[in-house]
């Protein structure tokens, strides 16, 4: 038998809104939620620890929690009522679950690959924009994705959301860009930044040897700590009436050259 919960006033219950919301307790707990089935078994791929798991039995077919959740994980049944009260969307199987956040440092990084392809942003801030870098990286196999200078918590279920649970199936990693500077330059890795100023079109250059490409916010574009440490800086021509991409979309043109150089491996 499961436990259940009957009341949207109980403990846990607000505490999974409280993780939801607000990112000073997901960060004060280690704590955050993941929302559908697909993006739980991703997190458990990539090696992240559930403690709770709550399924709404109208909805999810609990013979088969069996076969992606071992003992360790508690599971509490819901009604639909709670359900409807904690879930943000309404396609995700009627099941949710309380995980372990992983420390993202920069040192926790480790690079398999002698060539390898690296993604960095400098200081996204939309949730959206984060979970479509993601989505590129994993659709790429970069070895790792840097968040330089977060302006939002990696955890925030907006962002695990836009990244179908692409956040669970890449390395990453989050820091100051100095401290990623650091790392590439430590590892001998060239360093594209996506920038303006005395930029080449990306695609003459060769993406074949350790690479970073580096995209910087929309709005601001890099910091001068990045354009002064380029080894080279590309830019995509532009030929319509404006002078920038959605920096997701950027990343994606800029990634998908390398992997084409590289032919696709």
């Amino acid at each position: 038998m499961h436990k259940e919960i009957t009341s949207i006033q109980n403990p846990l219950i607000k505490e999974i809104l409280q993780l939801q919301e607000k990112s000073k307790t997901r960060k004060k707990s280690g704590l955050f939620i993941i929302e559908g089935k697909r993006e739980i078994a991703l997190a458990l791929k990539g090696s992240y620890t559930l403690n709770k798991l709550l399924f709404c039995d109208t909805i999810f077919n609990e013979n088969i929690l069996g076969s992606f959740i071992d003992d360790s994980v508690e599971i509490i049944k819901i009604d639909a009522l709670i359900y409807q009260k904690i879930a943000q969307r309404d396609s995700t199987e009627g099941v949710i679950a309380i995980a372990e956040s992983k420390e993202l440092a920069v040192k926790n990084i480790t690079l398999k690959n002698n060539n390898p392809l690296i993604l960095v942003a400098e200081a996204p801030e939309k949730p959206g924009n984060i979970g479509a870098l993601l989505r590129t990286a994993d659709a790429a196999n970069v070895d790792a994705v840097f968040i330089a200078n977060p302006k939002t918590d990696i955890y925030n279920p907006n962002i695990i959301r836009s990244s179908v649970g692409c956040i669970f199936t890449n390395q990453i990693a989050t820091g100051s860009t100095s401290e990623i500077i650091s790392f590439l330059k430590e590892n001998n890795i060239t360093i594209y930044c996506a920038a303006l100023q005395a930029s080449s079109n990306y695609n003459v250059q060769n993406f074949t040897t350790s690479t970073a490409i580096v995209v910087g916010a929309e709005a601001t574009g890099l910091s001068e700590e990045w354009l002064q440490n380029s080894t080279q800086n590309i830019i995509i021509p532009m030929q319509g009436q404006i002078d920038s991409l959605n920096v997701s979309v950027s990343a994606a043109i800029l990634i998908f050259e390398a992997k084409r150089q590289r032919n696709f491996k």
